[in-house]
């Protein structure tokens, strides 16, 4: 029996203001919305990736309160070389299994740089760089989506298994897991030091989609004006800024850090109540082992490189 969409607008809000509960974690709250997805029609879906977008820079923002400046540059230092040598080596890879797949050029050069850079909000700057079309950003944006969900679970256990440090983990999940969402989930449940250095690594990395963008135009013969800066990133800089500095800044933080990992909670929750069956289904078979076996390759490579050098 299909269900009356107020019933389901009751359902979905009964399960999002779930997900502002203490005891709901990122992976919890992103299983919940995968359930839903399946489960039923999502009734508010045309408003579910503003909602996802605004609320995730929020977020990442509200993190920033609970950094220090000194920390956040030496995170940045430490992941600069790892981050210049794994997005070049992916959009390389990319290219090379773009050819062997034989996946459509637009489809395959974002998900290239989703998993090269940042993933979701990588493809959203770069799709209208190269005049991509919906069917292109559908397909490069569900691969990134189902492979975070699945980052964000496997990533811990893989770290504790390793026995990874704070600070190996935290560069991990900067470097090998497409989205900032993803990447804040799995290290805050690893730990708070894996967490600063995921977050400030991670937004480092972001900062590569305007070079990117300006090859992109390039590659792709395409009006430059139309690159979109990841703005929030200099907000989260200030939020940093402001922790350090601002004496008063640091008695409100600690709660605003707390409002920070619940609006990172529910972006997760709606992420996965975006991933129905049809979604995945129509990202078809070639793109998805293209971002499949990328995904490994970042990962594994940079999982020896990190045990090894960092």
């Amino acid at each position: 029996m299909e269900l009356s969409l107020s019933t389901r607008k009751i359902i979905f809000i009964a399960a999002a203001l779930c997900c502002l509960l203490p005891f709901m974690s990122p992976p919890l709250a992103l299983l919940l919305g995968l359930i839903i997805a399946q489960l039923m029609e999502h009734p508010f879906l045309h408003l579910n990736h503003q909602a996802t977008s605004w609320l995730l820079k929020l977020a990442v923002i509200g993190l920033g309160f609970g950094m220090n400046l000194a920390s956040a540059l030496k995170a940045g230092k430490e992941g600069f070389l790892f981050t210049v040598v794994s997005i070049f080596g992916v959009l390389i890879l990319g290219f090379i299994l773009g050819k062997v797949f034989k996946t459509e050029r637009k489809t395959s050069f974002l998900i290239s740089s989703g998993t090269a850079i940042c993933g979701g909000s990588a493809i959203a700057a770069l799709s209208p760089v190269m005049k991509a079309g919906e069917k292109e950003i559908s397909a490069a944006l569900g691969i990134v989506f189902i492979l975070n969900s699945v980052a964000l679970f496997v990533f811990p256990g893989i770290g504790h298994a390793f026995n990874l440090s704070q600070s190996q983990f935290g560069l991990w999940c900067a470097i090998a897991i497409h989205d900032t969402s993803s990447v804040v989930g799995a290290a805050s449940k690893y730990g708070e030091q894996a967490l600063q250095i995921a977050t400030t690594v991670k937004l480092a990395r972001a900062l590569w989609i305007v070079p990117v963008a300006f090859f992109t135009a390039f590659l792709f013969k395409s009006d430059q004006n139309k690159i979109k800066v990841p703005y929030f990133i200099g907000l989260f800089i200030l939020a940093i800024l402001a922790n350090t500095y601002l004496p008063f800044i640091k008695t409100v933080s600690p709660y605003l850090v707390d409002l920070a990992k619940t609006g990172l909670t529910l972006t997760l929750f709606l992420i996965g109540s975006g991933l129905s069956f049809k979604v995945i289904k129509s990202v078809g078979i070639k793109p998805f082992f293209q971002g499949v076996l990328l995904w490994i390759a970042i990962c594994s490579a940079s999982l020896w490189a990190i045990m090894i050098f960092a």
